[in-house]
């Protein structure tokens, strides 16, 4: 209520208290309280925090899906799954593919977060004539009836997200490995 260099109150806006960088005795915080307590929320080079995979569908959610993806160790985990809308995070290893799959009515997109690889994808099981090489930061998108295989070309694993729309998987799949994916899904 009273300025420093005044005893008197302020009435106006002639003796109010300023911003001044080199007082540490300035009369209010020098940022708003929700941005200061919370360094995770607006600060995106925080370090990252470890984030639970699991199957959090079909209730809302929010998560920041490259720290999520790179973070996953598995070859497929569910992540959400709705009614009409699947995201998976994928891990492919070295010298290791998805395996050459066709999806009659489902639309897939994939996208890759780290890692290299090649994709192919065609009319027919064995004439795959669309091939492209992808590295971070590409999408592929997969029509519903189109033979596809991401192989991971790198030196490190692939990690991937995809999204299906329907579903592919049921709610809360874990594959730890190729061989557990391809028992369990045919």
């Amino acid at each position: 209520m009273y300025a420093i260099n005044n005893q008197y109150p302020y009435p106006y806006y002639n003796n109010t208290l300023m911003y001044n960088p080199y007082n540490m005795y300035q009369g209010y915080m020098m940022y708003p309280y929700p941005y200061c307590y919370n360094p995770q929320t607006n600060y995106p080079n925080y370090p990252p925090q470890f984030i639970p995979l699991k199957d959090y569908g079909p209730a809302p959610f929010v998560i920041n899906i490259e720290e999520a993806t790179k973070q996953n160790n598995y070859f497929r985990i569910a992540l959400w799954t709705g009614r009409y809308l699947q995201l998976t995070l994928m891990s492919i290893r070295v010298g290791e593919d998805i395996g050459l799959e066709m999806h009659p009515d489902v639309d897939q997109f994939i996208r890759i977060e780290e890692g290299q690889g090649l994709v192919k994808m065609g009319d027919r099981r064995d004439c795959l004539d669309f091939q492209r090489n992808v590295s971070d930061d590409y999408a592929i998108v997969i029509p519903a009836g189109k033979w596809h295989n991401v192989i991971n070309t790198g030196n490190t694993p692939l990690k991937l997200y995809s999204i299906y729309a329907p579903p592919e998987h049921p709610h809360g799949t874990v594959h730890k490995t190729k061989e557990d994916a391809e028992e369990n899904h045919g």
